[in-house]
């Protein structure tokens, strides 16, 4: 059965698609060589999409859907999320304004608190590493490692020199390869040589660009080794991509000394047990995340370097003390690969709009911005956990939303959550009564 109507990304057929010439029967058989509207059709067909499942389907938004069916694969359209804004943050004297994509508000409303608190004390001070990835060339059944290993030493400039020829799509923007070295891992398959190169990648995320290197490096490798290369590819745990930022609060801004104390005993909890530890780091990769994914950065990458090196450390990646007036400092420790080139920045309309409200003109300046970020979403989130709970916040939050689901107005709102919490009933049937006598009472 062929397509029923033009074809086209914004018809709606009445006739379902019924694959044909599939491999074996198989309805997803080449489902990427077909149109968007040849996906969306096969789809309803075995899931029972409807007319309106196709059309919300083919509501463009920000992301075009031509452009979002060049950046990856089996599109069938486009998914929002709330992109928010984090205002207050002051690093190394500059102010910003943060963008943030996510669905929890108190994310939002946290990071910015956290930044408004540290503005008494000049808000965050950071500093950067460098840009410089490593990428890993995995050889195995390699005759005796340790010769292997030194001849590879010998030749050394002669390898660096060969991989920086291939370095020439990072040349522009200053980056390059700047180092490498060898090492053995006994691993359960045996002895195996790691041959790691250190590239600069400038203020690119840096993932294709070193494992496009890797893969170039590769065969002469083999040939320099006598083993097989297997893995070609960068590390998350990138440690000459070191970011930290700092910050002092006021006493008075955290409850007192009382306060100050609270924020340490949850703190050192997470630096003792890795079960509270893991929750700790989720929550400052809350912020970071939504960062990420504003500014058209690969979070899970973000959220790989991070976790692994609290891991790698046995520690928080944020610390905090009492300085001699009582106030509380803290700081955040991490590796940190994003960019402000290449990527999607250029396919995604939404992640050049995210970096231009951000206005970071480098990886580095960048990179600073959301370790402040995961830094002010920690302190907020251990003030509310130590002292009245994180449920108390999120549940303001949520209802207003459920407000604003019974139709309150943006005027109506403060007075429907005011009632719903007073009745301690949080639920629509509530704030659709609540807004009833608002209504009523001013008629």
């Amino acid at each position: 059965m062929a397509i029923v109507g033009n074809g086209s990304r914004t018809s709606i057929p009445e006739v379902l698609y019924v694959a044909s010439n599939t491999e074996e029967g198989n309805v997803w058989s080449g489902l990427y060589k077909k149109t968007l509207a040849e996906r969306q059709q096969i789809l309803a067909q075995e899931k029972g999409l409807d007319a309106s499942d196709i059309a919300l389907l083919n509501k463009d938004g920000p992301l075009p859907l031509a452009a979002a069916d060049t950046i990856s694969e089996n599109v069938i359209g486009t998914f929002a999320l709330p992109f928010s804004i984090a205002p207050n943050f002051i690093v190394n004297g500059k102010e910003y304004v943060v963008p943030m994509v996510i669905e929890e508000p108190s994310v939002v409303a946290a990071a910015s608190h956290g930044a408004k608190m540290a503005r008494a004390s000049g808000g965050f001070k950071a500093q950067y590493s460098g840009s410089v990835m490593t990428g890993q060339i995995q050889l195995v059944k390699v005759k005796n490692i340790s010769d292997v290993s030194k001849k590879l030493e010998a030749d050394k400039a002669a390898i660096l020199a060969e991989a920086d020829s291939n370095a020439g799509h990072i040349k522009p923007y200053g980056g390059g390869v700047v180092g490498m070295q060898t090492r053995s891992v006994m691993t359960s398959q045996g002895l195996m040589l790691l041959v790691e190169f250190n590239i600069n990648v400038a203020d690119a995320m840096g993932a294709n660009a070193v494992n496009t290197i890797l893969e170039k490096m590769a065969p002469g490798l083999e040939q320099r080794t006598g083993g097989e290369a297997r893995l070609r590819i960068l590390t998350n745990l990138c440690l000459g991509r070191i970011v930290s930022a700092s910050a002092t609060w006021k006493k008075e801004e955290l409850g007192g000394e009382a306060g100050v104390e609270a924020i340490l005993d949850a703190w050192a909890l997470a630096m003792a047990d890795p079960f509270r530890r893991a929750t700790h780091h989720k929550g400052i990769m809350n912020g970071m995340d939504a960062v990420a994914i504003a500014t058209g950065n690969d979070w899970r990458a973000v959220e790989a370097g991070a976790h692994a090196y609290g891991a790698f450390k046995n520690a928080s990646i944020t610390t905090y003390k009492k300085t001699p007036s009582g106030d509380l400092e803290g700081k955040i420790i991490l590796p940190l690969a994003v960019g402000t080139v290449g990527g999607s920045l250029k396919a995604n309309p939404c992640a050049a709009l995210g970096q231009k409200i951000l206005g970071a003109k480098t990886s580095g300046e960048l990179a600073m911005v959301m370790a402040s970020v995961g830094l002010a979403q920690n302190l907020a989130a251990l003030r509310a956990l130590s002292s009245e709970g994180i449920q108390k916040g999120h549940m303001r939050l949520h209802a207003r939303h459920i407000a604003a689901k019974a139709g309150a107005s943006e005027k109506e709102i403060d007075e429907v959550v005011k009632r719903m919490e007073a009745a301690n009933a949080v639920t629509e049937a509530s704030a659709a009564s609540a807004l009833k006598e608002i209504r009523g009472r001013k008629e």
